[in-house]
């Protein structure tokens, strides 16, 4: 793999991002509901810190991305492709945000975990607070998490 560099997400990666949500290996089955007809739209990117992992040698391609939201010291959005697993992406993901996060000032980061990626947050870093019950169409508990900056 070639040089990989992290960059503010812009409004013209919105389908990009989109399909990789909606491609991710991660959100099958059962969790295929959480990610059905999800869109990150330009808005959402111009509004929050969006960062995307590109391979700069690869003509730029997506390898992963992370939505952090400032206002609500949380982590939204967290995914790598599904091609890049395994290549220490996701690590380079939470380091960069943690370090955008003490940036804006944040004490902590909150996280709601896919249940089958705790053990990556957990392994990044996170310590586990406890769970968020089912809401919606989301019929199981998730972890919740928290990545404390100071």
């Amino acid at each position: 793999m070639s040089d990989i560099s992290i960059r503010r997400a812009t409004a013209d990666d919105s389908k990009r991002l989109t399909r990789l949500v909606r491609t991710s290996g991660a959100y099958r089955g059962d969790y295929a509901a959480m990610v059905e007809g999800y869109q990150v739209g330009g808005p959402y990117i111009e509004h929050h810190p969006v960062y995307v992992a590109v391979d700069d040698g690869d003509a730029g391609r997506v390898l992963g991305f992370y939505a952090l939201l400032v206002d609500e010291a949380e982590l939204d959005l967290a995914f790598v492709a599904d091609t890049a697993q395994g290549l220490g992406i996701g690590r380079l993901l939470m380091e960069h945000m943690t370090e955008r996060a003490r940036a804006a000032g944040l004490r902590s980061v909150r996280v709601v975990a896919h249940p089958p990626a705790e053990e990556f947050y957990l392994r990044t870093g996170a310590v586990r607070t406890g769970t968020v019950p089912p809401t919606g169409s989301i019929h199981w508990e998730r972890p919740e998490l928290r990545y404390d900056l100071a």
